[in-house]
């Protein structure tokens, strides 16, 4: 076989032609095509990876959040809980202070309701016991103890200190006053001189007393002058025992 270097050169050309084509049609622009690839997935990976880290930095700032919220719920609820406790103090205290008000008022009223009850018994009891003394007084009403009255009467203005007969003595002194001795069973001369000499020494001068007789006095003596006046009979003070029983 003769080797022939003119086809041997030939095939080296067409080889070296073909390796040109491959590279100039094919070879770069499927490397090139590789090459976007090859960024895009770099860009793809990239970005996946941006992608996490925001995610890593999300899920922190979440999950501090999250701890933040609970730190806060947890203050939020100690802060309601001791609300919740200060608002049931005041109300138990509110509750206690109008329990309390309202014993205070139960017991003011059961103790004005007594006191009431007290009064109308002790008035009634009073007003029994002046009915009594009246209707016994005035059986025991007599001369006898209308003497007595009025011995006492004039005994009480001869021994009275000044200051209580200062009015007395007043009107005594002046000569227009009109002087009455009211009793309800005539005097004898002696007592009517009594009375007068006794009068006479409050007044610095000799007087000259009116008597008159008043069975509605039961028993004492009713001395006037002018505006001045001793009761000093049965009437009168049992009627101011009565009134001021009823007056409590």
């Amino acid at each position: 076989m003769e080797f022939d270097w003119t086809t041997v050169i030939l095939e080296m050309l067409n080889f070296l032609v073909l390796i040109w084509l491959l590279k100039r049609f094919f070879y770069w622009p499927v490397l090139a095509v590789i090459e976007k690839r090859r960024a895009a997935s770099e860009k793809i990976i990239t970005d996946a990876e941006a992608q996490r880290h925001s995610a890593d930095a999300l899920k922190g700032d979440y999950e501090q959040r999250l701890a933040q919220f609970a730190k806060e719920r947890e203050l939020a609820m100690a802060k309601l809980d001791e609300e919740i406790s200060v608002e049931r103090e005041r109300r138990l205290a509110t509750v206690e202070i109008e329990a309390k008000a309202d014993r205070q008022r139960r017991q003011m009223l059961e103790a004005r309701e007594t006191s009431e009850r007290e009064a109308a018994m002790a008035s009634e009891a009073v007003a029994i016991a002046g009915r009594f003394a009246s209707r016994l007084l005035e059986r025991l009403a007599g001369p006898e103890m209308e003497i007595k009255l009025v011995d006492l009467a004039l005994a009480e203005l001869q021994t009275a200190s000044p200051e209580k007969l200062a009015e007395l003595r007043t009107a005594l002194r002046d000569p227009t006053v009109n002087i009455k001795v009211v009793t309800v069973y005539p005097l004898d001369a002696t007592r009517r001189a009594t009375c007068a000499t006794v009068l006479g020494g409050l007044a610095g001068r000799e007087v000259t007393p009116q008597f008159q007789e008043d069975a509605s006095l039961k028993s004492g003596l009713c001395l006037m002058a002018g505006s001045w006046v001793l009761m000093a009979n049965l009437r009168d003070e049992l009627n101011f025992f009565t009134s001021a029983a009823e007056r409590g």
